[in-house]
């Protein structure tokens, strides 16, 4: 059974259970008070005869006993009225009866009597003159009324009514409800079908949209209405899918970045692998002079160099990504370093025609990992040279606040908005036309960079004007404010 039919199902069965209880009810209420009002009527009719007929002793103010012409013209009106009427004495003994009237009052009932009690019955079978009574024994509701004189009880009235007239009344009463209950139920399944309906199309909407999202197609979004449990299925749905989206534009982006890496590679690889070929081919063959062997096996040492940096590059980020390194933090000065790296590379600088100057405070403690700091401001520095040419890089380091702060700044040709926003991104190089350079190769330099920086607890930035020149700056907390136990293993501490 479909979920619409099973909630109309629900919401029908509901509303009518709810009538049947209101309908039976409504006539339990209603059948008490026809009888209760009924009973009201039949003491007031009591009370009235009672005060007509009634007779005393002036004289001695005692009770003489019922006026019978009295009694007949209230009895003729009466039975008019369908009521009838018994008056008994104390000793229990008919007085008088209208139309032959008797009613039946047990022992039990004539005690309660005596203490003043007034009994209503629903039903009593009455015994009728046989030539004023349409039955014998006709079904009546009846009340029993003591009456009392100075203290003493002096009759009691029995009258009643026949119960026909009260189950016409409830039988029109229950027709009428039960055409009402008819119409009622029709509403409900109308409402009922709305209200599933209502629910069901919103149901159907996410159903639609996951099936696009099973053909692959993510950029879906599905209308939110209202504070309920769809809704917030609805907009859970609506992240999921945006999530997907995002995820697949990554997995595109990096697919694309990993094709021309792969591509870059083979070709960076190609190159040092031709030049080596060639000269271990000359050296097989004797075809180069004496003079130029050094210089060939310096050429391949060079280009074997080359090959094992884009080898491990790779490797390096791999176990950064997959947090498999292990770093030893300690505290050095790092304006000893920093100089070692301006004369290590110095020589790529003014290759390119470029000047490294150095601007570090002595003795400069920073608390890192003495192999992996090095890794991070060789990569800056040479990413600096490589964009550079014949312009400045400046290597700033100070002390700040909870830990140590290092820029490098250069002139070179900066960067746009677009390469600022994926510059941390691995395979990704911002200049196309300096990807053949030996500095750099891999596209992976300022990613393993990133990664490092964020396993000590520090954090790098960059600023960049195009055409006019980029500034790196990297921070590195104190030992209080750097995280612990990062890598494979437990990050070792030294002094």
């Amino acid at each position: 059974m479909k979920l619409m039919y099973r909630l109309m199902l629900t919401f029908f069965t509901i509303i009518i259970i709810l009538l049947v209880i209101l309908s039976v009810s409504f006539v339990q209420v209603t059948n008490n008070t026809l009888y209760h009002n009924t009973w009201n009527q039949l003491k007031s009719y009591s009370d009235s005869l009672v005060q007509d007929s009634i007779r005393y002793d002036p004289a001695n103010r005692s009770f003489e006993g019922f006026a019978t012409d009295s009694l007949q013209t209230n009895a003729s009106l009466l039975t008019r009225q369908h009521v009838h009427f018994a008056i008994y004495d104390t000793a229990q003994r008919q007085i008088y009866a209208s139309n032959g009237f008797t009613s039946t009052i047990t022992k039990d009932q004539w005690n309660k009597l005596k203490d003043g009690e007034v009994l209503c019955t629903k039903v009593t079978m009455a015994k009728f003159d046989h030539q004023v009574a349409d039955t014998k024994t006709p079904e009546m509701t009846e009340v029993l009324k003591p009456y009392f004189y100075k203290g003493k009880m002096v009759a009691v009235v029995s009258i009643a009514t026949l119960i026909s007239t009260i189950k016409e009344n409830m039988h029109q009463i229950v027709l009428n409800l039960l055409v009402a209950f008819v119409i009622a139920a029709l509403l409900t399944l109308a409402v009922s079908y709305f209200l599933a309906r209502s629910i069901t199309q919103r149901i159907e909407r996410l159903q639609k949209a996951t099936h696009e999202v099973a053909r692959g197609n993510y950029n879906v979004q599905v209308a939110t209405e209202g504070k309920d449990e769809i809704n917030d299925l609805a907009q859970s749905f609506n992240t999921m899918t945006k999530s997907l989206e995002e995820s697949r534009q990554e997995i595109h982006r990096q697919e694309e970045r990993r094709r021309q890496f792969m591509a870059d590679a083979a070709h960076e690889m190609r190159t040092p692998l031709t030049t080596i070929n060639g000269i271990l081919e000359g050296l097989e063959y004797d075809v180069i002079p004496e003079e130029d062997k050094q210089h060939s096996i310096q050429l391949m040492q060079n280009e074997t160099r080359r090959l094992i940096r884009l080898v491990n590059d790779n490797l390096d980020y791999e176990k950064i990504r997959t947090n498999q390194i292990s770093m030893e933090r300690k505290v050095f000065d790092a304006a000893a370093v920093l100089a070692n790296l301006q004369e290590q590379l110095s020589k790529k600088a003014r290759a390119q025609g470029d000047c490294i100057e150095l601007d570090v405070t002595s003795e400069l403690r920073v608390y890192a990992d003495y192999d992996r700091f090095v890794q991070i401001m060789f990569n800056i520095t040479q990413n600096a040279i490589q964009f550079t040419q014949n312009g400045l890089i400046k290597i700033q380091g100070r002390k700040v606040a909870d830990g140590s702060q290092f820029k490098v700044t250069d002139n070179g040709i900066g960067m746009t908005k677009d390469q600022l926003a994926n510059i941390w991104e691995r395979y990704y190089k911002a200049d196309r036309s300096r990807m053949n350079t030996k500095y750099g190769e891999s596209g992976l330099g300022l990613a393993i960079v990133h990664q490092l920086v964020l396993l000590h607890g520090g954090k790098v930035t960059v600023e960049s004007k195009y055409g006019k020149g980029t500034t790196f700056t990297v921070f590195f907390p104190d030992r209080d404010h750097a995280p612990h136990g990062t890598g494979k293993t437990s990050s070792k501490e030294k002094n």
